[in-house]
């Protein structure tokens, strides 16, 4: 117990060199209650009440417990703490999506696209939805529409396709995900422009005016509307400076409407390393993760963040504050593909742009800072496997930062199958005006009620909100 409150407290201390000073004081609080073992009082000091000016929302899709455990793991040690460990409030929610002929039933595992309409609309959908209702159709209003109508000015950040599932749950209304451009429009007729609908994801991001989209999914863009041009053309008639090089984001100024496309589909993940198989795999030799693989015009996530931070608040001032999300898509990704260092790697790029969020907020204290994940996802840490004990899944051995191997486990799919999604509840922590609200257990469209009203003016429902 010793050793784990001077770990911590070593912890607290490092933070505290590299925050501001409101963190600073905060986190000093930290280091010492960790060294008397009650952080009682220096938790009271962080409870935040009334609005906030700026909410910054990290979404870690897929990033459950195990995501989080193993990216420590290997990265810092079991004793070490991510950035993502260091905010003062933490709770849990639970993510289920429903049944799309029996809204009143629970389908107990969601995909990305009814639980990021869960905390964008404060509704429960069917899998593949996208901020409309199960059966019935109906479009629901999401926190970056009514961060608009507030005056606030909105981003959104991903490493995915910016019409992947997260960031098009803020920003379009379809009954399917995979209607991301003007030419994937199979599944929904009836959002087709010609149709009298809103066309498709992409044109809708677009049509939305939000004053910032970052990440990839160019090809999506590069699409002919039913009116002939492309969505791209649709952009720069609507005052969006296209940009698709991370040379090109740095030269950015505020007071410019971004479209940044660094990617035809999604973006590059930042590590690789061998994918995980069936037993023996490597546990005779656990490999360590190639990092870098990133090319160097595509932005890192944490670049992506620092620049977006920079003009929203530029744009913002002496205003209304902003909204902003900023997703790690290919944690998902990578869980999916049975790859650890894959998943690590973009878990850890994660991280650093979260820390990025936080250095922000503790320099300015009327900004929320909320980070979580859409679901839960597949990979376990097990124990070390034996010729009379063999793992029915695939499993990967890494070396860890411990200088241990660990062996991670993927078993909901079979060899060369996508691993699928559980249906866990997933962490949720918070810092900030009103951050305590994440503690205990809530459910993931509670976040969305929790945002509004750190908007600081009474909320704005949908009809169909719950």
């Amino acid at each position: 117990m010793t050793r784990r409150i001077g770990v911590l407290a070593l912890g607290a201390a490092l933070l505290v060199s590299m925050a501001g000073d409101p963190g600073r004081r905060a986190l000093a609080a930290l280091a010492r209650a960790a060294d008397e073992g009650d952080r009682t009082s220096a938790l009271r000091s962080r409870l935040i009440s009334g609005p906030a000016r700026n909410i910054i929302l990290f979404i870690g899709d897929g990033m459950g417990d195990s995501e989080i455990t193993i990216a420590r793991n290997y990265a810092v040690g079991a004793a070490g703490r991510l950035a993502l460990d260091t905010l003062a409030f933490t709770g849990a929610y639970t993510t289920y999506a429903v049944l799309e002929r029996e809204p009143e039933r629970p389908d107990y595992v969601t995909d990305s696209a009814a639980s990021g309409t869960g905390w964008a609309t404060g509704t429960k959908t069917s899998n593949g939805r996208i901020s409309t209702t199960p059966l019935t159709n109906r479009d629901l209003k999401t926190v970056l529409e009514i961060a608009r109508e507030r005056g606030w000015r909105t981003g959104d950040v991903t490493t995915a396709e910016l019409t992947d599932a997260t960031p098009a749950v803020l920003a379009a209304h379809v009954a399917s995900r995979s209607c991301q451009g003007p030419a994937d429009m199979n599944a929904c007729p009836e959002d087709r422009k010609s149709a009298g609908g809103a066309g498709s994801i992409a044109e809708q991001e677009i049509a939305h005016d939000v004053d910032l989209l970052l990440g990839g999914g160019q090809a999506r863009f590069e699409q002919r509307t039913d009116s002939g041009g492309t969505v791209l053309e649709s952009a720069l008639a609507r005052g969006y400076r296209i940009v698709t090089t991370a040379r090109w984001l740095d030269q950015v100024k505020p007071g410019e409407r971004v479209l940044g496309l660094f990617a035809q589909g999604n973006m590059t993940t930042e590590w690789s390393g061998a994918e995980a198989l069936p037993y023996p795999s490597n546990l005779a030799h656990p490999q360590t993760c190639a990092i870098d693989h990133r090319p160097d015009n595509e932005p890192s996530l944490s670049a992506m963040t620092a620049k977006a931070i920079e003009l929203l608040e530029a744009r913002a001032a002496g205003g209304p504050g902003f909204f902003l999300q900023v997703e790690g898509a290919s944690i998902d990704k990578q869980d999916h593909a049975a790859n650890p260092c894959g998943q690590i790697g973009e878990t850890i790029a994660f991280d650093r742009a979260v820390k990025v969020g936080l250095d922000f907020a503790r320099a300015h204290g009327d900004t929320l800072v909320i980070v979580t994940a859409d679901h839960g996802h597949s990979s376990q840490i097990i124990g070390m496997p034996t010729d009379a004990r063999p793992p029915t899944g695939l499993i990967g051995a890494l070396m860890t930062a411990d200088r241990a191997p660990m062996i991670v486990s993927y078993g909901t799919a079979p060899y060369h199958s996508s691993q699928d999604h559980t249906g866990t509840q997933v962490r949720i922590a918070a810092e900030g005006p009103q951050a305590a609200n994440v503690i205990g257990v809530t459910d993931q469209t509670d976040l969305f009620g929790m945002m509004v009203r750190a908007m600081a003016t009474a909320p704005a429902t949908s009809a169909a909100h719950r």
